[in-house]
């Protein structure tokens, strides 16, 4: 490494911020940042050039990075804020070595200047990169894995008698979460009956139906009977023209229509005493608000 390239941008650091303020403010455009204030858009400015002008002085070490990075990352900046900023740090410092030099200057002397500049660079936009990859990284396993437990969810209404209601597509991988929830909830709840609701899926095709009977298959095994509820004249068409096989198991319209059903499998009725007008919707709708 050339110091003599690091002490003349050190000695001349005010006129480089100068130059690099003005450089980032004309690419700055609002709809980048719609929730960021012009105050706080300037003070974050400031704080980032002499983030990296500690880092010019350690000759590229990003240690002074990780607090000023973190602080970002969690206000919602995005990456994009810091690469252009880096980048336009690179492109004025250059322009600042070279104003004074000779037109006719070395192509060994312009590209040492541009190889020391990017020493100083490069390890500070890779730690950015990583630090805003590992934070997306780690959001997205969180939301995953948020998604995984509601995907699938297994409700106990009484005893004896389950429902899991399903919701959007269902692909390969939520069918094998499908198929695990089921099994496990089904022993943890000791349930008899289990209300596979699937009001919620837009579409019912071979590869869902599978999984379906699969599933229905599974809980069979283990001593619980399946019903299929939530079956719309569409789906219910679709099924006849694929010629889905769901003979194997119960299948009704709505869940009140299978919740019935549910209770005649355990031995169990709804009777209605005198003066009492409520019906199966206005039961279930009151076991969930318990």
């Amino acid at each position: 490494m050339d110091t003599r390239i690091q002490d003349i941008v050190l000695e001349n650091s005010d006129e480089i911020k100068s130059e690099w303020l003005n450089e980032v403010e004309k690419t700055h455009r609002t709809d980048d940042l719609p929730n960021i204030s012009t105050e706080l858009y300037n003070s974050t400015n400031k704080d980032f050039v002499d983030v990296i002008f500690l880092c010019v002085q350690n000759r590229g070490s990003t240690q002074e990075l990780q607090e000023f990075s973190e602080r970002l990352i969690k206000l919602g900046w995005p990456l994009s804020y810091l690469t252009i900023g880096i980048q336009s740090f690179r492109r004025v410092t250059v322009n600042f070595l070279l104003k004074d030099v000779d037109k006719q200057v070395e192509k060994s002397y312009f590209v040492q200047i541009v190889q020391e500049v990017d020493l100083w660079i490069d390890p500070i936009i890779n730690y950015l990169v990583n630090e805003y990859s590992g934070s997306w990284e780690n959001t997205f396993s969180l939301q995953k894995l948020a998604l995984k437990e509601l995907s699938a969810p297994l409700i106990p209404v009484m005893e004896g008698i389950t429902v899991m209601p399903l919701i959007g597509t269902i692909d390969t991988d939520r069918a094998k979460l499908i198929m695990e929830n089921l099994l496990d909830g089904v022993i943890e709840n000791r349930a008899e009956v289990v209300l596979i609701d699937i009001t919620g899926v837009p579409v019912v095709d071979t590869m869902v139906a599978h999984h379906i009977i699969q599933a229905a298959e599974a809980v069979r095994l283990i001593g619980a009977k399946c019903i299929l509820v939530g079956i719309r004249p569409e789906i219910a068409q679709t099924i006849v023209n694929l010629g889905i096989d769901l003979s194997k198991f119960p299948t009704k319209s709505s869940l009140s229509k299978g919740f019935q059903s549910a209770l005649e499998f355990t031995n169990r009725k709804i009777i209605h005493t005198q003066g009492d007008s409520l019906d199966v919707e206005q039961i279930i709708d009151s076991l969930g608000k318990e």
